[in-house]
């Protein structure tokens, strides 16, 4: 293996656990992490993890484009690197706060449209 993709490599664990907390081997970080990433950088995580697979057996290792993987692994550290995760969790309480004030909402207006109609209001 490389050493500018071990290096990579590295960094994108350090990067999953500093910003996603999740800890232990890259394997399992990268598994654990496909929700939080994008449908155009889960296919190139899921590539990241079939050749952290192949780099054990001396000859499949031999098969493995090493520059296709580095620039890879390079996108989904930028991506990491840009993830705020305080930011996420407060579009998320933001969105589900929003949702609620127009259900709340909604209700009121069909309570008093059935008012209306029913002649109280």
């Amino acid at each position: 293996m490389n050493e500018t993709l071990q290096s990579e490599l590295e960094q994108l664990r350090v990067l999953l656990e500093k910003r996603l907390r999740l800890s232990g081997p890259l394997s399992d970080s990268l598994r654990r992490a496909r929700r939080h990433v994008p449908h155009r950088l889960r296919k190139a995580a899921d590539d990241l993890l079939r050749a952290e697979e192949r780099f054990d057996h001396p000859r499949l290792a031999l098969t493995l484009d090493e520059d296709a993987l580095v620039k890879k692994a390079r996108r989904l550290r930028a991506y990491l690197t840009e993830l705020d995760l305080k930011d996420r969790r407060k579009g998320r309480l933001l969105d589900m706060a929003a949702t609620s004030a127009f259900a709340i909402l909604c209700v009121i207006v069909l309570m008093v449209v059935v008012l209306r109609w029913r002649g109280f209001v």
